[in-house]
Formats: C-alpha cells, structure tokens, sequence
C-alpha cells in the first residue's frame, strides 16, 4: 500500500487528507470531489448553496432537502432545544450581523441584537419526516450549521475511506481531526495530534494528545476575532444574550468516537465555567475533553490523562 497527502481550501479553511491504500490517488480525488459538494450543500456563506435555499424561503413556504442536510438539521434542533445547550443552529441572523471572521465584521448596537434574538428561536424550525422538507416558521430567521458541518463531514469522509479499503487515514478540517487505523509510528499505533497553545502562533503545542480511531475537535476563541474602540470581540456568540460567550476558557478540544459529536459539544458547553465543563465531561461515557483556560492552565478529563503529554514544543500535528 502507498501512503499519500493532499491539501485543499474549502470551507474557509485548508483542508488536510492522508491516506494509505493501494491507490491513493484516485482515494484523494473522489473525497476532493465528496468536499466540494458537502460545502456547497453546508455553507450558510454561499447564496446559492441548499442550506442557503432555506433561508431564502424563511416565513414563505418549506424546502424538500437532501437527505444528509435534513439529517443534520434535525440532529442540530435537538440539541439546541436540549435543556441548557450553548447550541443554537438558529442563530444565523446573529452570525451573519457579527460577520467576526470576515472582512466586514462589526458590532452590532443592542437594539439589533435584541431584534435579530427575535427570530433565532430553533422549536420554530418546522420538519417534516416523510418528504423531508424544512421550514423556517418566521421571515428573517436563518440556520448556520458551523457549530456541526465540519464534524458531520468528517464522518461521511470517514465512511467512504473505510467502504474504499483505506487501511489508515488522517482527515483535519481546520481544528477538526479524525484519524483511524494505525499511524506510521513503528513503537505505537497512536497518532499524535498537537493541541494547539492559544497565546503562541501556530505549530506552538500546549500539549500532545494520543488518538486512534477518534476524532479531536477543538474550538477557541483566539484565532477569529475583532477589535472595535479597544475592546476584542471572539466570534463564539452566546445564543441567549446575542454576544461573544463570556467564560474562563479559551480552547475546548472534545475526543469522541464521532466526529460530528465533537462539535456538537464543544459549541454545547463553550460558554460554561471550566468546573462545569470539566464536571460534564467526567460524568459522560461518550465523550473526554482537554480545556485551556485565560490565566494558560492545561487541564483534562480523567479518561484522557494517560493519552496526554502536556509540553511546549513545536511539532507537526501528525
């Protein structure tokens, strides 16, 4: 088997993919192919993508959708109408008013926060099993599926290397990496992924996290941000005040089986305390975690406490 690496921007993001098969080549294509399509059927930043056609129709009529965009659109309602979920798939009006990230990123004035919470409700985000369709009840509302289409997408690359025979595979979607089968390493089987150091530039580590046939999911708040009449802005809005979260963590990396998982609970959690978050993560059977918080402490669930090696070092992520 040969082993082989391609990288692509899509998604506002490079995309890595290494894969080992007996013929790579044609491997990394087709999943090229597969990335395009996800992002177009994804994007709440492309007028014309299917996600999009949604929005165009809020408050008018409901959208018969492909299937795996109805799929997370209703894995995403659950969890923003779980009890005490940071979740909120609806809060795309909001999003696209910050616009933290991009070139026309401002702060919006209370007012128009207050306005736009209006129509950031997910319960009214009607779906319907049998013909799959979707409507958005009110005009204005609008869904962003960027707290879940990367891990979502992630499992679906995931599923087409396994079907296609890929004995090992790395995927990172910019902060998301899945890795499964064994890694190169001739002592191990692990993979090391880095876990990157908020206050340093990239390719800085805080810590070296083990990982087979899981995903490592991180969010932050030190890489999109905004500053406005000498006050910084992080782009991980609180869906019940309409602004940047405000809490002691600036980088959450959730370990799951699933990818989508990851991202669902790091937006889910992002927000809370680290005690709370740390006391979440240890009661779970399904998911660990690693938090950083501002005064640059390191600390991590009980599962992952002999897969980690906290240093500071510079390292390649696999």
């Amino acid at each position: 088997m040969q082993q082989k690496r391609t990288s692509v921007r899509l998604m506002g993001t490079i995309i890595d993919l290494m894969v080992e098969h007996d013929f790579p080549d044609a491997i990394l294509e087709e999943a090229t192919k597969r990335l395009k399509i996800y992002e177009q059927r994804f994007s709440a930043n492309d007028p014309t993508s299917e996600l999009m056609q949604i929005n165009h129709l809020a408050g008018k009529a409901p959208l018969a959708v492909h299937p795996e965009l109805f799929d997370l659109i209703k894995l995403g309602k659950h969890h923003s109408t779980s009890p005490g979920s940071r979740l909120n798939i609806a809060i795309g009006p909001l999003v696209q008013t910050w616009r933290i990230g991009f070139g026309d990123a401002k702060v919006p004035d209370d007012e128009e926060i207050q306005r736009l919470l209006h129509v950031t409700d997910p319960n009214k985000i009607l779906l319907s099993e049998p013909d799959r369709t979707v409507l958005l009840q009110e005009e204005g509302m609008s869904i962003d599926l960027g707290a879940l289409a990367k891990g979502y997408i992630a499992d679906l690359l995931t599923a087409y290397f396994k079907e296609a025979g890929v004995a090992s595979a790395l995927i990172n979607l910019g902060g998301n990496v899945v890795v499964f089968g064994p890694s190169q390493r001739q002592e191990e089987p692990y993979w090391r992924i880095g876990i990157q150091n908020p206050t340093l530039p990239r390719a800085h580590y805080s810590a070296v996290l083990k990982l087979l046939d899981q995903s490592a999911v991180t969010s932050g708040i030190y890489e999109r941000r905004l500053e406005s009449k000498g006050r910084h802005y992080h782009h991980i809005l609180d869906p019940k005040t309409g602004c940047p979260a405000e809490t002691d963590v600036i980088s959450l990396t959730i370990v799951s089986d699933a990818s989508v998982d990851g991202e669902i609970w790091t937006t889910r959690l992002f927000g809370q305390s680290s005690e709370a978050i740390l006391a979440t993560l240890d009661r779970s059977e399904t998911i660990e975690g690693i938090l950083i918080t501002q005064d640059g402490s390191l600390t991590c669930s009980k599962g992952l406490e002999n897969r980690l090696q906290r240093k500071e070092a510079t390292l390649s992520r696999v």
